[in-house]
């Protein structure tokens, strides 16, 4: 071998592991994730990332993932939407509010929903047993979760006869669940009131307005509503209006009251959906999962703040009370 030759053949021997390496790492699966808001999502995010390590799916080894957040905007969806598209990720997890848009941007990559209220009637799927197409997940939907909630604020609140009932008009699955409060309150003889917001704007103008009107508020909640947490909490404690949320996370950051599924068990199970996807499942074919545990969650201290007296058999039965 003439010497030239033989140290280009050196020169390629000790490029090669690096040219390796580098094709290695672009074939990593890529999960496209799209969250309301970094902060607010973080101990889900942090479920998720725990549950796909735990099945192998580890961070920058195994698997790439792009985060990306929409703090609530419906055109930040859209963007992301598109953005996920020209990234050609693997599968996109995303919060159920943004589905419809990533849904008309793709009918190819999967797209797993950590938690939607309402896929069949929103159209995000065709049943939960056979979700069709490219979209499937786990569903906050449960029969009469809105009036077990309502019946909860009922007894921290005996004197309750007029609720607001607060939500996002352009989500309709929110929509669905104020009709479902609507019907659940007049079931229980309490007159309700609908406030629609649509942005971050519109949350104080409906507090300014329903605080004098209203004993309680129920809040339907959604990524515009998670990614507005701290502006809730504070709005409501400055009208000193009972409030009732869905997730936990509210009544630990100062809210009254919160009722619903355990979110990051739906975040953990929202990634072993996109394992199985990942090995080769059409999401079509994966039943879309109800939530099989729920939380009820309570904080003294707002609720000495407002002037209640939490029943101590509730107390008893509540899985968190934040003093």
């Amino acid at each position: 071998m003439r010497r030239r030759e033989f140290i280009a053949a050196l020169g390629s021997a000790a490029a090669w592991p690096l040219a390796a390496r580098a094709q290695q790492a672009k074939k990593l699966p890529v999960i496209g994730y799209l969250g309301a808001n970094e902060k607010v999502f973080e101990p889900w995010t942090a479920a998720f990332v725990a549950r796909l390590r735990e099945l192998n799916w580890i961070e920058g080894r195994t698997i790439t993932i792009e985060y990306r957040w929409s703090e609530g905007h419906p055109d930040r969806e859209v963007e992301i939407a598109a953005e996920f598209v020209r990234l050609k990720v693997d599968v996109i997890a995303a919060n159920g509010t943004a589905v419809a848009a990533l849904k008309k941007t793709t009918s190819v990559i999967p797209i797993v929903f950590t938690i939607a209220n309402d896929p069949v009637g929103t159209g995000l799927v065709d049943s939960l047993a056979r979700p069709g197409g490219n979209v499937t997940g786990m569903t906050l939907l449960t029969p009469d979760l809105a009036g077990k909630r309502l019946g909860l604020m009922r007894e921290i609140v005996p004197e309750l006869r007029h609720l607001a009932i607060m939500g996002n008009a352009a989500y309709p699955a929110g929509v669905k669940e104020i009709d479902d409060v609507q019907a659940a309150a007049h079931m229980l003889g309490i007159g309700a009131t609908p406030f629609d917001i649509r942005r971050a704007e519109d949350i104080a103008p409906a507090f300014d307005t329903l605080k004098t009107q209203v004993d309680a508020l129920y809040v339907v909640q959604d990524s515009l509503v998670a990614a507005n947490r701290p502006l809730f909490i504070s709005l409501a404690l400055a009208a000193r209006m009972p409030t009732s949320f869905t997730t936990r996370e509210f009544p630990q950051a100062g809210a009254l009251m919160s009722y619903g599924p355990d979110i990051p068990n739906l975040f953990r199970r929202s990634a072993e959906v996109v394992d199985k996807i990942l090995r080769g499942a059409k999401p079509g074919d994966i039943p879309v999962e109800q939530p099989t545990k729920f939380e009820l969650a309570i904080n003294l201290k707002t609720a000495k703040r407002l002037g209640l007296n939490i029943p101590q058999m509730l107390l008893a039965t509540a899985d968190d009370v934040f003093e």
